[in-house]
């Protein structure tokens, strides 16, 4: 059995940034900082939910690295892709704490399958991983509502208007207000539909 501090053995991702891991693992333990971004900034998984996506995902087929990314990408409907530099520490930690195995390689691929210890944790905590996943999800049924045609090109257009205007010479503080006002209102607006 392998604890969270056996990576050393079965360690095959290093940061360019050094050591193990990247950046978004940032206090030193691999399976610790899941702390990466979603649409909007926000937080997509507490600490330990990408490892449980990971198994849900892989209780369904085996995969490969990229196809975690790619499933993740197409489940928030583009809205977040996590980085290689998420996915395939999270993976070798899976892998150390015995949930994971690599079922064969094809080409350099390898090609990961969860193993009955990594269901019986999966299961353990279903209901958070069912959780998490719902939420990528939300996120891609949120995009598709808010990025919609239409509204994509009006912030586009409110965006280009906003540069053009803000950034002519002249532009005084009661420009600046008048606009914050406009958008304000806009906001108000939408906010009672």
């Amino acid at each position: 059995m392998h604890s969270h501090h056996d990576h050393g053995r079965h360690c095959r991702f290093h940061s360019a940034r050094g050591g193990r891991g990247s950046a978004e693992f940032g206090r030193g333990d691999l399976g610790r900082g899941e702390d990466f971004r979603g649409g909007g900034g926000r937080r997509m998984f507490e600490s330990g939910q990408l490892r449980l996506v990971l198994l849900r995902l892989l209780e369904d087929q085996p995969r490969h690295g990229y196809d975690f990314i790619r499933e993740i990408e197409t489940r928030t409907g583009g809205a977040y892709a996590p980085s290689p530099g998420v996915i395939y520490p999270t993976l070798t930690l899976l892998d150390d704490l015995g949930h994971i195995a690599e079922a064969r390689a094809e080409g350099t691929r390898r090609l990961f399958t969860i193993t009955d210890e990594g269901r019986a944790h999966l299961e353990q905590h279903r209901a958070e991983a069912e959780a998490a996943t719902a939420r990528l999800s939300a996120l891609g049924a949120e995009r598709e509502r808010v990025d919609g045609g239409p509204v994509r090109r009006a912030i586009h257009n409110l965006r280009e208007v906003l540069h053009q205007r803000l950034a002519a010479e002249g532009v005084d503080k009661q420009t600046l207000f008048d606009v914050a006002a406009i958008i304000d209102e806009a906001a108000g607006r939408i906010e009672r539909l």
